[in-house]
């Protein structure tokens, strides 16, 4: 069941919070774009609103999917954990329980995630002016969907292309799903009331939102260079690897690069996995009354 809550909640966060993750990644890879607003502008102007959902129908599956394997596989480092350390799963996690299945979950979970995340970053800055009549004679994108960005991907920069920035995405999910699960724990713990087991869905909505805010407040730095290392292709190599891309983006911009995005992630963050949780401990709570 947690591997099906975990599903819907993914799924249903995409729609909120996609929109918001493209002007991320257009802010963090260009230096174009004075700002949040002058990049919205921007993209509305130039693409209309679906330049805001370039590579959308990948997302919706691949998020799903993922969000299923991470809280499933959280629930089953956990259940591990306390088991290696106190004999039994049926007591209650330890704080550094918690981070260490985080950590461990936002690790494994990179396998899956690098090749989706590379093409959505592609999609997401392709520019492509709004069709129209008067418009018509403009060349196509080169990459046409998310499918067709992957299949392009892999045949001209072989398997490795789908992989590229994995070791700033790794760096990244690690202590972010760390703080993730720790943070809505912890809020949870303070906010619901002696003698409830379970916290109301006010709770959850507070707990899953921070935790999201917290959990993307330590992830901006890495997700600012996974970004730049996926959209470094082999026309114009730039970077070669994760201390150089760090390294030539902070002599070049300054150290405010590493956080660019930041406001706007934890704008976004918020809603969104408000939507996770909620959605997360509502399916659980209805399949437990249903096993009864």
């Amino acid at each position: 069941m947690d591997f099906i809550a975990g599903a819907i909640g993914g799924g249903l966060s995409v729609a909120v919070g996609y929109p918001l993750d493209t002007v991320k990644v257009r802010i963090q890879t260009e230096r174009s774009y004075n700002g949040i607003w002058h990049c919205i502008r921007e993209t509305y102007k130039a693409e209309k609103a679906w330049g805001f959902y370039k590579g959308m129908s990948l997302s919706v599956s691949t998020v799903s999917l993922v969000s299923s394997f991470s809280f499933g596989a959280y629930r089953n480092f956990l259940y591990n954990i306390c088991r290696l350390r106190y004999g039994t799963s049926d007591v209650k996690p330890s704080k550094v329980d918690i981070s260490v299945a985080g950590c461990a979950t936002g690790a494994v979970r990179v396998v899956l995630i690098s090749p989706t995340e590379t093409a959505k970053v592609r999609m997401q800055t392709q520019k492509q002016s709004h069709y129209s009549v008067t418009a018509s004679h403009l060349s196509k994108p080169k990459y046409q969907g998310p499918v067709h960005c992957l299949r392009m991907i892999a045949k001209e920069e072989g398997f490795g292309g789908l992989y590229k920035g994995c070791s700033a995405l790794l760096c990244r999910d690690c202590h972010s799903f760390a703080t993730y699960f720790l943070t809505y724990n912890i809020l949870c713990d303070w906010f619901t009331p002696a003698g409830k087991n379970k916290p109301d869905i006010l709770t959850v909505l507070i707990s899953g939102g921070s935790a999201g805010v917290f959990g993307w407040a330590v992830a901006t730095p890495m997700d600012v260079i996974k970004s730049r290392m996926q959209v470094d292709n082999l026309g114009q190599r730039k970077y070669r690897g994760l201390i150089h891309c760090i390294r030539v983006s902070v002599k070049e911009e300054g150290i405010r690069v590493l956080f660019k995005g930041l406001g706007l992630n934890c704008i976004r963050a918020f809603p969104v996995n408000m939507v996770v949780f909620v959605t997360y401990e509502g399916v659980m709570r209805l399949a437990e009354n249903l096993m009864k």
